[in-house]
């Protein structure tokens, strides 16, 4: 069972809607998938067409995660209706705010880990829709993951944001989980045509270097109908959605490959190639590069005049 964070440390960036996208692109491959939605605002469970109100749900988890609560509090998605296959939400709730206090006790850090150690033989692919700061959610989040992908979008502001995020990532596998690793950091709600989206992902490609997956989800009107309609955006219609989903196909497939799983067997029998054994010490180098890089342009006069 491989698990990945979604997240970003600024607001209003469609983690949430990347989040459905890779969900549906892995429905639609026939994984076994559970979304676990840490998000106070719960958007992913309402998306997933879940029913929240009277269900146990990741507030529950978060205060007893023992084996009969985490079953109790997960429920099919309402995607399935029609459909074959397995994809499943850990139902989330506002009142996970209550679990998301500035300087969590370890023992609160690794309660989504123990939770999801009762459920690993069940699914494939675990994503986590994790809540927009570096508090206790987010940490949690972490600890339970093994690699995290960075929502950003082309913005003034998005530089500083995946910064932050990547060296929060650093901090948590050196002090508490030495297998998380970041997947790289994916542009959202890009404009092709904008010369300023264009010079802002530049920007972050100078900072970030290969950190910066190569997929760019643009921005579309049929991501937010399929959200908003709580259908997966594989079976939405028009090919502004075809085009969405194939791009969504593409990050999934960077997301199997990195957990070293042949997740094509899990749909069709077909063989996806395993990460080299570079693929960790890769990313910490890129790590370290972009520590680097962040520390010269601090020092230089064009980020004295910024700040």
């Amino acid at each position: 069972m491989h698990v990945l964070s979604i997240s970003s440390l600024k607001g209003g960036v469609g983690k949430t809607t990347v989040t459905l996208g890779l969900a549906s692109a892995a429905f639609a491959k026939g994984l076994r998938t559970l979304v676990v939605d840490l998000d106070p605002q719960s958007d992913a469970s309402t998306g997933m067409d879940i029913e929240i109100e009277g269900r146990l749900n990741v507030a529950d988890v978060l205060a007893n995660p023992k084996d009969k609560v985490v079953q109790q509090a997960i429920s099919p998605s309402g995607w399935t209706q029609g459909h074959g296959g397995t994809i499943d939400v850990l139902i989330g709730s506002p009142s996970a705010i209550n679990f998301d206090g500035p300087h969590p006790t370890i023992k609160d850090i690794w309660k989504l880990e123990t939770a999801l150690t009762t459920v690993e033989n069940d699914y494939d692919l675990v994503l986590v829709d994790c809540a927009p700061s570096l508090n206790a959610l987010t940490r949690t989040a972490w600890a339970a993951s093994d690699r995290v992908l960075v929502v950003t979008e082309p913005g003034l502001f998005s530089v500083a944001a995946a910064d932050r995020a990547l060296r929060a990532i650093e901090e948590i596998r050196r002090g508490l989980s030495p297998r998380l690793q970041p997947l790289g950091i994916v542009v959202n709600r890009a404009r092709p045509q904008s010369l300023e989206h264009q010079y802002r992902i530049q920007e972050l490609k100078d900072m970030f270097g290969p950190l910066v997956l190569d997929t760019v989800l643009p921005e579309r009107t049929s991501m937010q109908q399929a959200q908003g309609a709580a259908r997966p955006l594989h079976v939405w219609p028009g090919e502004g959605a075809q085009e969405m989903a194939l791009q969504f196909d593409e990050l999934l497939q960077l997301v199997l490959t990195a957990s070293g799983r042949a997740g094509d067997e899990a749909a069709s029998g077909r063989k996806v190639p395993a990460p080299t054994a570079a693929v960790d010490a890769t990313a910490a180098a890129q790590l370290e590069e972009a520590a680097a890089a962040e520390a010269d342009a601090d020092s230089s006069p064009a980020a004295d005049k910024q700040q």
